[in-house]
C-alpha cells in the first residue's frame, strides 16, 4: 500500500498505463496471428500490412523493444511472402 500521496498517484498511473499497454500488445499479437496462421499466402499477404503497423505502433509506444519489433516484422514478412 502506498505511503505518500505521490506514490498513490503513481500506483494509479501505472495501472492505467498497464491496461493501455495490454490493449496495444493484444492487438499486435492478434494481427500477427492472422498472418502466421493464414490458410494461404494471399490471406497472409493481405493481413501483413496491418500486423506491421501494429508492431511499429507497439515499438513506438515502448510496449515492446525496438529489436523485438524488428524480429517480429521479419517473421511476418517471411510468413507473408
Amino acid at each position: 500500500m502506498p505511503n505518500s500521496k505521490q506514490s498513490s498517484k503513481r500506483l494509479l498511473q501505472a495501472e492505467k498505463s498497464r491496461l493501455q499497454n495490454k490493449i496495444v500488445r493484444t492487438g499486435m499479437r492478434s494481427a500477427m496471428k492472422k498472418v502466421l496462421e493464414a490458410e494461404n499466402k494471399d490471406a497472409a499477404a493481405e493481413a501483413a500490412p496491418l500486423a506491421m503497423k501494429k508492431i511499429d505502433k507497439a515499438a513506438k509506444r515502448n510496449v515492446i523493444h525496438a529489436n523485438a519489433a524488428s524480429r517480429l516484422k521479419s517473421q511476418v514478412s517471411k510468413a507473408s511472402s
